[in-house]
């Protein structure tokens, strides 16, 4: 079953998010979900099976002058239940609500190293549009 996320999934968007190398408390989940939630154009989707969350997708809005599209902002499947169709369904979930939203068409980031999520990106139908460097500055 898909379904939205809520404050009280926290803690397991957080292991997942463990799974990934990013290190976040369900504390600071919790915040980050109170933000998403209030915002129209962005929405978590959780992957739950037995009871069980054995996957998320963030997707959300994005509006810059040349162009609008739907933006994945996170993808996990946990290291369990890979391989099983989850991520595929979350994505497709992601084209179901950009498509509702008006949006043409939906984008995503993957890190560089990460040549497994680009195969599988790949094999639902998306290609790399272009290489990047993304630049931070601390503040």
């Amino acid at each position: 079953m898909i379904r939205p996320a809520m404050i009280a999934d926290a803690k397991e968007i957080a292991r997942l998010c463990i799974q990934l190398g990013n290190q976040v408390s369900a504390e600071q989940v919790e915040d980050r979900l109170e933000k998403i939630n209030l915002e129209k154009d962005s929405i978590i989707f959780l992957y739950e099976l037995d009871n069980s969350i054995c996957g998320w997708m963030h997707v959300f809005g994005k509006s810059i002058i040349q162009l609008e599209y739907g933006e994945i902002g996170g993808l996990v499947v946990d290291t369990e239940y890979r391989g099983k169709g989850i991520g595929k369904k979350l994505m497709r979930k992601a084209e179901e609500w950009a498509m509702e939203k008006g949006y043409p068409e939906v984008r995503l980031r993957s890190g560089g190293h990460r040549n497994e999520a680009h195969q599988f990106y790949k094999s639902i139908g998306y290609e790399n549009i272009k290489w990047q460097e993304v630049f931070s500055h601390k503040l």
